[in-house]
């Protein structure tokens, strides 16, 4: 390595959504990459997070489809299920977009590294005894689960997400330590399954960082499915209990469960990748960087689960496409992460978009508010679905935020990024057709009334249409 042009434009230290993403954009730019990837292409997501729990998700959706068949009529016996052949359906779903990724990137023609890569300098990475040189390096080496002090994982009985997923059974119980997005899933996707189930989240409400009206619609509907749950009480410790677990709260209560999943987030993976000796600003192992992903390095950028952004294979894909445009030479904006969509794919699922209203209200802005529940939607009525559509607007002005709740109105969600990313008014949506019957409707209704001119809702409309060019 002398001092001339280095050996490649760009190297990239992870192989998942964020560094792939990256590698796929700056190779379409003509940039010459280098991918190093310990373990597969496609990283959490693709491997032990998006794709396999979804399909674990949609398992327990025909599970719960087949045991309420009569009530559409039809006749089905449920006898159970076969998790061996729910995991094989689970990981053929995952060969398939791995298979499909691998030769996406060999067609783009970049250089994939397997091996533990180690930040050797602002511009190299050692993988072995190989150092690979570039221009610049962007660090995307995601996360890994996070537990508590004092809470030994097992594997068997005490679990992360990671063990969640290779269980050879459907556990008689569980008790699933935190109500964020990852232990809600699980929960429900269990729930379906045939487990008894209880969350234990430690904050006032499940899924604390959402809508309260549309995590309390959420608890709603996992009481109605015999799903338990604690909240505001945090846990103190958990012990082997014959095979299985008792888990000791602070106020002395005690669940037993066959396992305890541990749900309590994610963490970034940093250490001992050689980021601090390199000079890369970290804080409680995030990468720190600005708003175009740079750190304080002028030939390191980093994206993902690494830096304290929103932890969404959606975000890492923007992220790393971000910094290939930019490193490029290209024009770049920097994500507002507020509008990113957010969705948790639990029955009923939630989704959002924007601002709550206490984030809205923080800001200083005066809101206007429309609630549109499901009960009115035809399709979500076929579907024996309940759920409500929340908009948020600022007074007279633009939508600051969209809540969806019920069965599949995740799918929504692009929708109403759209708008709320557009700056658009209700009265820009409300002329839209949406195909009747379909859930989107209830979208349409929500913007109708903000609008001024409600349809199927009951009651007047909240205020005159405001003069909007």
């Amino acid at each position: 390595m002398g001092g001339g042009r280095p050996a490649h434009d760009i190297v990239v230290l992870g192989g998942g959504s964020g560094g792939y993403s990256c590698a796929l954009r700056a190779a379409e730019l003509g940039l010459s990459v280098v991918l190093v990837e310990k373990d597969k292409l496609g990283g959490t997501c693709l491997h032990r997070g998006c794709i396999p729990t979804k399909a674990l998700l949609h398992a327990g959706e025909v599970a719960d489809t087949t045991r309420e068949a009569a009530r559409f009529g039809v006749k089905a016996e449920f006898l159970g299920v076969d998790l061996a052949a729910v995991t094989a359906y689970q990981d053929g779903v995952v060969a398939k977009m791995y298979k499909g990724l691998t030769g996406l990137v060999a067609s783009r023609g970049i250089t994939v590294v397997a091996g533990t890569g180690r930040l050797t300098s602002p511009t190299t990475v050692q993988v072995g005894n190989d150092t690979y040189e570039g221009g610049h390096v962007v660090l995307a080496t995601g996360s890994a689960p996070s537990t508590l002090p004092g809470l030994e994982i097992d594997g068997t009985h005490v679990l992360t997400s990671d063990h969640a997923l290779r269980l050879d059974r459907v556990p008689a119980s569980a008790v699933v330590l935190g109500g964020g997005v990852i232990g809600v899933e699980f929960a429900s996707a269990w729930r379906s399954l045939g487990a008894d189930v209880t969350i234990v989240e430690a904050l006032p409400r499940l899924l604390p960082l959402e809508e309260e009206s549309s995590s309390r619609r959420l608890e709603r509907a996992f009481r109605k499915r015999g799903i338990g749950f604690s909240t505001g009480k945090r846990f103190a410790r958990a012990e082997r209990a014959g095979d299985g677990v008792r888990v000791v709260l602070e106020d002395e209560s005690v669940l037993e469960a066959e396992v305890l999943l541990v749900a309590v987030g994610r963490r970034p993976v940093s250490e001992g990748l050689g980021y601090a000796e390199a000079g890369v600003a970290t804080e409680r192992g995030h990468v720190l960087v600005d708003g175009l992903c740079r750190t304080n390095l002028p030939t390191v950028s980093a994206v993902g689960d690494l830096i304290p952004t929103p932890q969404l294979a959606h975000v890492g894909f923007a992220e790393g496409i971000l910094v290939a445009e930019r490193v490029a030479g290209l024009p770049v904006t920097p994500i507002d992460y507020a509008g990113v969509p957010r969705v948790t794919y639990s029955e009923p699922e939630v989704a959002s978009v924007g601002l709550t209203t206490t984030e809205a209200r923080a800001r200083g802005y005066e809101i206007e508010e429309v609630q549109y529940d499901l009960a009115g939607n035809g399709k979500a009525t076929i579907l024996r679905a309940a759920g409500a559509v929340t908009v948020l607007r600022a007074k007279d002005g633009p939508v600051l935020g969209v809540h969806l709740v019920g069965s599949r109105m995740g799918e929504l969600a692009a929708e109403a990024q759209l708008i709320y990313n557009w700056e658009a008014f209700p009265e820009d949506v409300a002329p839209l057709l949406h195909p009747h019957p379909t859930q989107s409707e209830a979208l349409g209704e929500a913007h109708l009334a903000l609008a001024g001119k409600p349809l199927h809702v009951h009651g007047p409309a909240l205020h005159p249409p405001p003069a909007h060019p």
